[in-house]
């Protein structure tokens, strides 16, 4: 059985990149903004609320509603299709939480290691 896509999934993401820049108060301050994949079709979406505008975090509740598969009696969404995975977009590419992880790990490193390059001119 297929598993679902819930508010619990992100919770869990969220805790297992606690820390890291796999989450978005870890990589906000370099470009990136939370969206979502569906790994079948490519699609790639912007996290929004419910009203459209851009969220700061990942929401289930603003997804195109093809990607919704099941809503509570108030039509929340509260699942959405096991296809879809929650990640980020910078300059126009998605990256997954761990790409998006080691992105900025990469950058840092590198960053650090060019500073210790020009103090040693």
């Amino acid at each position: 059985m297929k598993r679902l896509f819930t508010e619990a999934t992100l919770k869990r993401e969220n805790q297992a990149f606690y820390g890291t820049a796999g989450v978005s108060l870890g990589n906000r301050g370099n470009g990136f903004m939370p969206a979502f994949c569906c790994s079948i079709t490519g699609r790639v979406e912007l996290s929004r609320f419910r009203n459209g505008q851009l969220a700061p975090m990942h929401l289930i509740e603003g997804l195109p509603g093809f990607w919704v598969v099941e809503r509570d009696a108030a039509f929340n969404a509260v699942a959405i299709r096991h296809s879809v995975v929650a990640g980020f977009v910078r300059d126009g590419c998605f990256y997954t939480r761990s790409q998006a992880a080691e992105a900025v790990l990469a950058e840092t490193t590198l960053g650090h290691e060019l500073e210790k390059g020009c103090q040693n001119k």
